[in-house]
């Protein structure tokens, strides 16, 4: 239980350093990380290249010893040692740092002053001696053993090697007598150690040199190298402040930091679309809700009118009393509080046309409501001029005072595919407004041509553009951006002098997009409007016979004028091929604004 109890405790103590190891891990910046492994690496390389180096020196130094020992005890003359009092240590001759002796068990080797003049003598430094073992049988019996063993005094060593010697030594009775000893070949290490030491301080003064400009080196190349990150870094805290506009600097993708700068802004340009692309949504939505909003009201303004009018009319009728009869005849009376066939044959006409009012504005709705759903409508090839040339001709007959002038440009036959009773209601409704918002006596233009169908699209497809120019007071830019909205009216008042419900311009931008086409208006305050709807080209008419060419084209031109000469000329405002065109005149204002009409989507249609 102990053991398991220590064990348990060894084991959470580990594991609460290794967490604290990893929390100051996680909190020290990356720079500080790289910079100390590098250090510290290099710090275990020169220490590991250091003590190798040492030690490769100092082993090759005792070698060099060990030869010069061995070689001396095999060559030493131990006669000499003989003759000599045994326990104390000698130089050999001819050899100047090698010193012999002959060690009596138990004792250690001394000096001997008598043979060696000098040593020891006052003036002179103390040599160290051997601290040896002082067992018999230390030194090899059959070949000699080599030891290093520490000074008796001081920090040097000594190298030697030693054997058992036995020899007939002088007893003191004077005879002679066998001693067992140990014979002693050293030398003095000291200068190995000096010669080692300095090697190892020069080391370490090269390596602590060698760390410290590593260090300096290391702290610059890091900083640099971890610049692109700070950018990085930047350019973060500036997105999350709004900026999204901000990226990272590029750089070679060849290289990490290239590479993650390109994911990153690959990232952010997409977040950005996605954000931008949320607020745009989220402002339609809001736009939508506000057209809604305003869709309703105007809705419900436009349907109250008629309903107000039918039910005043209605409780008029029943106030005075209605037609009273006499029982005695069937006929009304001329006078009294009952209503005359006159004043009811007046009642019942406003009646009536206040419901065909409101019959149309219903049927207007719906129409709308059937485009918003994409109902499919009738597909065949319609020749829009012959429309324009039908409509001209209704025009004028409405307005006789009016100029009305159809032009046409020299192209391909002018063949749309499409639903003919619509398209002429689109066009009746471009005609309806122009005779409406522009005052009595104003010319109106028609101008039927060839172009594209968007021009803000490089590659439109071609198209049959119709213009109905005005000259009348023109819209502002805001009037302008709204003009296809439904129930959008210029006068906010909405009296029923100055205009209609407010939806045929809507109904004209609907059936267009319907049919594929495009609805726009240029105009400016004071300048007229002029609004254009182009819709595709059939295939059979592309690349087909020029529009003067058309044998549609003369029954267009006399629709619109019985009286009009043959096409090429000009006869009572219908200009054939080579016409100037009013929108071409409309559009020499440099400060016209030019509005597309919207894709119908459900919803109040938006500029």
């Amino acid at each position: 239980m102990m053991l398991q109890g220590a064990g348990t405790w060894t084991g959470r103590w580990i594991g609460r350093q290794q967490r604290v190891i990893r929390r100051l891990s996680e909190r020290t910046p990356l720079r500080v990380k790289l910079i100390t492994a590098v250090l510290a690496l290099v710090i275990i390389a020169l220490g590991a290249i250091g003590v190798a180096s040492v030690y490769v020196l100092h082993s090759y130094l005792t070698t060099q010893s060990d030869t010069e020992l061995t070689a001396a005890i095999s060559n030493i003359n131990t006669d000499t040692l003989i003759n000599k009092p045994p326990g104390y240590l000698y130089r050999i001759e001819n050899e100047q740092n090698l010193f012999a002796g002959i060690q009596l068990p138990g004792n250690q080797l001394a000096w001997s002053y008598a043979d060696m003049p000098g040593i020891g003598s006052p003036g002179q430094a103390r040599q160290s001696l051997p601290a040896l073992p002082t067992s018999a049988n230390w030194g090899g019996r059959i070949s000699p053993t080599l030891v290093t063993v520490p000074a008796q005094s001081g920090s040097d060593t000594w190298r030697v090697i030693a054997q058992t010697f036995t020899y007939q030594a002088v007893s003191s009775t004077g005879g002679t007598q066998q001693v067992k000893g140990t014979l002693v070949v050293g030398t003095d290490l000291g200068n190995v150690n000096a010669t080692v030491r300095r090697i190892a301080y020069f080391d370490m003064i090269v390596g602590g040199v060698i760390v410290l400009v590593l260090a300096l080196v290391g702290v610059a190349a890091v900083r640099a190298n971890l610049r692109p990150l700070d950018e990085i870094e930047e350019t973060a805290e500036a997105i999350a402040d709004g900026h999204l506009d901000r990226r990272v600097p590029e750089r070679d993708p060849r290289t990490e930091i290239g590479r993650l700068g390109r994911s990153l802004n690959i990232m952010l340009s997409q977040i950005e679309t996605a954000f931008h692309a949320r607020e745009e949504s989220e402002a339609a939505a809001h736009r939508s809700e506000e057209r809604m909003r305003r869709f309703i009201a105007d809705a419900g303004h436009e349907l109250r009118t008629p309903l107000t009018a039918i039910r005043g009319f209605a409780e008029y009728y029943r106030q005075r009393g209605g037609m009273e009869t006499r029982w005695d005849r069937d006929e009304a009376p001329a006078t009294g509080d009952g209503l005359t066939p006159s004043d009811l044959d007046r009642l019942m006409q406003r009646v009536e046309k206040e419901a065909a009012r409101m019959g149309l504005l219903v049927e207007d709705l719906l129409l709308l409501a059937r485009l918003d759903q994409q109902r499919p409508l009738a597909r065949q090839p319609v020749d829009l001029l012959s429309l324009a040339g039908d409509a001209v001709h209704d025009a004028r007959l409405l307005a006789p005072a009016r100029t009305v002038d159809l032009s046409v440009q020299p192209g391909a036959a002018f063949l749309v595919i499409g639903d003919e009773p619509r398209l002429r209601q689109v066009i009746g409704n471009l005609m309806s407004n122009a005779l409406t918002h522009t005052p009595d006596g104003t010319p109106i233009e028609v101008l039927i041509g060839s172009g594209t169908l968007d021009p803000r699209l490089p590659d439109s497809p071609p198209a049959v553009t119709l213009d109905v120019t005005d000259h009348g007071p023109g819209m502002t830019p805001e009037q302008a951006h709204r003009v296809f909205e439904r129930f959008y009216r210029t006068d906010q008042a909405r009296t029923r002098a100055t205009g209609g419900s407010g939806l045929g311009l809507a109904i004209v931008n609907a059936l267009v997009s319907a049919h594929d086409g495009v609805a726009s208006v240029r105009t400016a305050p004071g300048k007229g409007a002029t609004f254009r709807i182009a819709l595709p080209l059939a295939p059979e008419a592309r690349g087909g016979a020029a529009a003067d060419d058309d044998p549609d084209l003369d029954e267009a031109v006399e629709a619109a004028d019985p009286g009009s000469g043959p096409a090429g000329g000009v006869a009572d405002g219908i200009a054939v091929p080579g016409g100037g065109g009013a929108a071409d005149k409309a559009g020499e204002a440099g400060e016209d604004v030019v509005t597309f009409g919207g894709k119908p989507a459900g919803g109040p249609q938006s500029a």
